[in-house]
């Protein structure tokens, strides 16, 4: 008994020293602490189809940088996508049923963050062949909320059947969605000091979209000369394949809130070409290769810049020179 009641009190004593950097018994995180990415906030969930839900947050900033976000359904996880994305469309759904999503973080060193607060959303009936396309949206109208966001507002736009969600696109490029009952929103994640277009476009439960709705077009304040947006580590070479000559590109894509899928490459002073990636658009390095002809000791100059999640064209790399035949790299 007095040999149990010894071990008890040294076993008090070592917890009690253990307390300074965790907790006995392992149920605290000790070195962890702080060093967990966020739970993602702004998490919406809309849905774009019967058979679809498209699930948006806000980008969470952790020290070990997000590598990548997961998306739940419940607890069962449906969706990883890299960390410069936040938002994804969850398919292969029921119609006429609810679902719950959460978003969680996880950082570079494998630790995943806590949920963030629980989004619901219901997809609607299933419905029949149906190919008539919402009317487009109407009066549409924007203005600037500080430098990197704006605020959209339209006029409600009919169906046949019922509106489900409205798309807005920037350029060309879709950089938002909102639920069909809402007719106003905030897109965030802009550049300071740059133009704007807007145009918004209404979907139904059958995946038709009307056409686009009047153009809002917007600057934001402040200035912004492109260096942060621009490609970095650029360089060029040249090697000869089948008696022509190529030049190729490697270049690391530059950080934004969002992907990166298209390039534009200038060579001599004019657009040369555009590169479009799919769903494996390169994160970390990038690398292209184009045909430039079969002359031996001909000099080009070029320099590339990225379609950013904005829709808007980011700043230029730095030019490289670089001579077909030429042993060697580029030079600036």
């Amino acid at each position: 008994m007095r040999r149990c009641t010894v071990l008890v009190y040294r076993t008090l004593a070592l917890c009690a020293a253990l307390a300074l950097v965790g907790s006995c018994g392992g149920s605290g995180t000790g070195d962890d602490d702080g060093r967990l990415p966020a739970a993602p906030e702004g998490v919406t969930a809309a849905a774009g189809s019967s058979t679809s839900v498209h699930v948006m947050w806000n980008a969470v900033s952790a020290n070990p940088r997000v590598s990548r976000y997961e998306v739940y359904r419940g607890t069962t996880k449906v969706k990883e996508v890299p960390g410069s994305e936040r938002m994804v469309d969850v398919t292969r759904l029921r119609p006429s049923t609810r679902y719950v999503f959460t978003v969680r973080a996880r950082n570079t060193e494998g630790r995943l963050g806590p949920p963030g607060r629980e989004v619901r959303a219901t997809t609607p009936a299933a419905v029949a062949a149906d190919d008539t396309a919402p009317n487009r949206p109407g009066k549409a109208r924007g203005r600037a909320v500080g430098s990197r966001a704006v605020e959209l507002s339209w006029s409600a736009s009919t169906d046949d059947r019922a509106v489900l969600s409205y798309d807005i696109y920037q350029g060309s490029s879709k950089i938002h969605s909102v639920g069909g009952a809402q007719t106003a929103t905030v897109v965030t994640g802009l550049r300071p000091g740059t133009r704007y277009a807007f145009t918004v476009r209404a979907r139904d439960a059958a995946d038709n979209v009307s056409p686009p709705g009047g153009t809002v077009r917007l600057t934001t304040p402040g200035s912004d000369d492109g260096r942060n947006t621009a490609p970095t580590g650029f360089h060029a070479t040249s090697h000869r394949a089948d008696g022509a000559y190529y030049l190729d590109l490697h270049w690391i894509p530059p950080r934004t809130d969002g992907v990166i899928t298209e390039y534009q490459v200038r060579l001599d002073g004019r657009a040369a070409t555009s590169l479009v990636y799919g769903g494996s658009a390169p994160r970390d390095r990038a690398s292209y290769s184009f045909y430039v002809g079969r002359d031996a000791g001909v000099t080009h100059r070029v320099r590339i810049r990225a379609r950013l999640p904005d829709g808007t064209w980011g700043g230029y790399s730095a030019e490289r020179t670089v001579t077909t035949g030429k042993t060697g790299g580029s030079r600036p």
